[in-house]
């Protein structure tokens, strides 16, 4: 089922300025008690220096053609994050429909340095909507089976969600599955009309009961680099640096990698994780493309 994601500017703003301490930011209480958190609306204008009838509108999505220089103010106002402000930028903009996308592939010479990887390094490529295009043996070992997985439901976003072993591979789910939402918010702000981006969105809002909590919360991340943990069933705990590196000629698709130091307890682990691997001969890992993307 594709559900249309809620009002996204109204929505954004309203909880960005709750999430503000008006005692932080020098504002007196005022002569009335604060009937909800954070800032009121009027607040936000005098901090931005625009009008409160002005703002209202923006708000509610019923302003056009916003400046460059308003929208700085309420970045300012707001004290939104980089990325926060890019994803406020993509909602006040006119909405164009979006092209058509073809079906996502990678290209065979982007396998081939997945596969050289293999030895060392898990690996994989994630597409638009958090789809997992391809990956390596030892990505796939350190993670999900990704060979036993139906095309459509290798997505990062469903399997953090709605997978039956993901709350025990990651034990800080829920900063990992913060992290997703956040980043899936962004991603919607640039392609709001991206079919795979949508049918994930409501997918998950209807199956997810975690998902709609943490996607009203409105958090905007774009995290390409930090550390994660991961309970593996056989070899125990392992801390992985990540990167995310987008490839720049093709669109929509980011190389993701997980690294630990040389001589680490899980740099060790992840040649013990190869080593079996190898062994066991894990087939080809044919990665048929996601249908139903155009």
């Amino acid at each position: 089922m594709v559900v249309q994601p809620e009002p996204e500017i109204r929505a954004f703003l309203k909880a960005r300025r709750a999430a503000l301490n008006p005692a932080e930011l020098g504002l007196p209480e005022g002569l009335t008690r604060r009937r909800v958190r954070g800032l009121r609306r009027e607040e936000v204008a005098q901090l931005a220096g625009i009008s409160v009838d002005y703002y209202t509108r923006i708000e509610q999505g019923r302003a056009h053609a916003i400046s460059e220089p308003v929208l700085n103010a309420i970045e300012r106002a707001l004290r939104l994050t980089s990325a926060e402000a890019r994803y406020l930028r993509n909602v006040a903009g006119p909405r164009r429909p979006s092209p058509l996308r073809p079906v996502q592939r990678v290209r065979p010479e982007i396998r081939y340095l997945l596969d050289a990887m293999d030895v060392t390094v898990p690996a994989f490529i994630q597409g638009r909507g958090l789809d997992v295009l391809a990956w390596n043996r030892l990505a796939a070992r350190i993670s999900f089976d990704y060979d036993a997985i139906e095309p459509e439901r290798r997505n990062s976003a469903l399997l953090v969600f709605l997978h039956p072993s993901a709350r025990a591979l990651h034990p800080d789910w829920e900063l990992i599955a913060e992290s997703v939402v956040g980043n899936l918010r962004a991603e919607a702000g640039r392609s709001p009309e991206d079919p795979r981006l949508r049918c994930v969105i409501g997918e998950l809002l209807d199956s997810s009961a975690d998902f709609r909590r943490l996607w009203e919360a409105q958090s905007v991340q774009e995290r390409c680099s930090g550390t994660k943990r991961v309970l593996h069933p056989e070899v125990g705990e392992l801390v992985l640096c990540y990167e995310s590196f987008r490839l720049p000629q093709e669109a929509g698709q980011t190389l993701c990698t997980y690294t630990a130091p040389r001589d680490s307890p899980t740099a060790r682990k992840l040649r013990e994780l190869a080593g079996e691997g190898e062994e066991k001969g894990q087939g080809d890992r044919e990665r048929t493309p996601v249908a139903g993307r155009a």
